[in-house]
């Protein structure tokens, strides 16, 4: 049985216009069966350029590297490998993120161009356990039926000008 909506790692805000550069908030409101959150890791999605992640007090950040199927242009310069995992770790019991409480790991990155469901899968590893949110739909931006679904980040028609914004 499914848990309600708010035991899920979910993205804030929920959507984004594409082509724009997003912040990704993954909102953890909970650990693993009681315990508490010790580590985060987020898969970032192909199609999630240039990932950076957000520092936090008490935890330590690491990166993964990878080269890219398809390379893509960014400021005048080719890029061919990016960031395809960022993992955040509690540098101490202390910093571990306590199961009645919630925490935000954010990261930041640029868009795709079109519209569509794009899933950040994430481990949750805890004190005791770990929780992989990696669930994704067969198709289209439903989580509905399933128990640990990924956190959807839904991409938007950027609008009528067709131009989104552009920030770092």
């Amino acid at each position: 049985v499914a848990g309600p909506v708010a035991a899920h790692v979910v993205l804030d805000p929920p959507s984004a216009p594409a082509g724009s550069t997003a912040k990704a908030a993954l909102r953890v409101s909970h650990g693993c069966e009681g315990a508490p959150t010790t580590g985060v890791v987020v898969q970032v999605p192909a199609g999630f350029q240039g990932a950076k992640p957000q520092p936090k007090a008490g935890w330590t950040l690491a990166v993964r590297r990878e080269k890219l199927a398809t390379p893509y242009p960014s400021h005048g310069k080719t890029v061919t490998e990016d960031v395809v995992e960022i993992r955040w770790t509690a540098a101490s019991r202390e910093s571990a993120l306590p199961d009645g409480q919630f925490d935000e790991f954010v990261l930041l990155g640029r868009l795709p161009d079109a519209a569509g469901p794009l899933w950040f899968k994430v481990l949750q590893t805890c004190e005791k356990g770990s929780t992989d949110w990696a669930e994704v739909p067969a198709s289209g931006a439903s989580a509905k039926g399933l128990k640990l679904p990924a956190a959807l980040l839904e991409i938007i028609p950027s609008g009528p000008a067709g131009h989104a914004g552009h920030a770092h």
